[in-house]
């Protein structure tokens, strides 16, 4: 199956993004070692699919409310069917059914966007500044947006290069290995930091899940795919790289705006934890980096005041109201 259709999709609004900014009067040339208008042109393009994704996100957070509704009746399957595991997977997929949950539904947007990601991928791995390079003009492009992009850095990296490029292909982008690798290495680590932390605000807000199913979902999400993308960020081009952080970044905003607006329910679980701290009040999560702190015990009652004589008065006689002493 050809994929021309992404890789036109995807030129057409790179260039369109890059030709607004230059309208508006972002320069085309290098400032600071960087040409802001295709790194604008990347960012934007990030903003315009999660707008076109963003009903899909909805319906992945709903989904993710209606399994965590589930969960009490997973559980109890669980106990039902404990030991028959191809039993347990037919009652609950029976369950979801029932109720119209899909497991499957958290991931979507993650994969809805592997075109887009494939698609800017093999367009960025084209741009060589080569005058005898041929077929510029393809997916869209003018020969003059492809060499415009082919010349395209950031902090002096070409946004087509990347950590593992070899002497030949840094040598017609005309760029410094040394340059490229820091520069390339930082961003992995920020794509790898940030990918974390869009997984890990999700399942601070949701908690784990009582599906094994669904919990090995949550650590590959949390883990896997973090680790990953210490060695695939290697064959990254820079530009895809700043693609990824800049839309981990939209993620982690978005996701903070809709879980605030749509907080989780309240499920059993969470009462009966609410109900063995004596009434108290759940202790509210901390931030991304933080980790729950133990709630503090209560200050010890105060011993009751005992007024003080008032002024004028006749101090009081501490062996009145005694039984008189009988006499030998």
């Amino acid at each position: 199956m050809s994929l021309d259709w992404i890789y036109y999709a995807i030129s057409w609004i790179l260039l369109a993004w890059h030709s607004a900014w230059d309208a508006v009067g972002v320069p085309d040339g290098a400032v600071l070692g960087t040409n802001w208008s295709w790194i604008l042109a990347i960012f934007f393009l990030v903003v315009t699919v999660r707008v076109i994704l963003f009903p899909v996100f909805v319906k992945q957070i709903k989904s993710q409310r209606a399994m965590q509704a589930l969960q009490p009746q997973v559980k109890a399957l669980q106990e039902k069917h404990k030991g028959d595991r191809e039993t347990l997977q037919k009652e609950m997929m029976e369950l979801y059914r029932k109720e119209k949950a899909n497991p499957l539904m958290g991931c979507l947007p993650m994969f809805l966007q592997i075109p887009v990601f494939l698609g800017l991928f093999h367009v960025l791995r084209r741009l060589n500044p080569d005058p005898a390079k041929t077929n510029k003009d393809i997916y869209g492009w003018s020969v003059d947006q492809f060499n415009s992009a082919s010349d395209a850095t950031l902090f002096t990296a070409p946004i087509a290069s990347k950590f593992g490029s070899t002497a030949a292909e840094l040598a017609q982008l005309g760029a410094n290995g040394t340059v490229v690798k820091i520069m390339a290495g930082v961003l992995v680590l920020v794509m790898m930091g940030t990918t974390y932390l869009t997984s890990r605000q999700m399942i601070l807000k949701t908690g784990w899940a009582e599906d094994p199913q669904q919990r090995m979902i949550q650590r590959l999400m949390l883990y896997g795919i973090p680790l990953s993308l210490l060695i695939s960020g290697a064959i990254f081009p820079i530009g895809v790289i700043i693609y990824w952080v800049t839309n981990n970044l939209f993620t982690l905003g978005q996701q903070q705006w809709v879980l605030r607006k749509f907080p989780p329910p309240v499920t059993a679980t969470s009462k009966a934890g609410t109900a063995g701290r004596s009434g108290a009040q759940p202790a509210k999560s901390g931030g991304l980096l933080s980790r729950n702190k133990p709630a503090a015990a209560p200050p010890a009652p105060a011993a009751p005041k005992v007024a003080g004589p008032k002024p004028g008065a006749k101090p009081a006689n501490p062996k009145k109201g005694r039984p008189a002493k009988r006499k030998g």
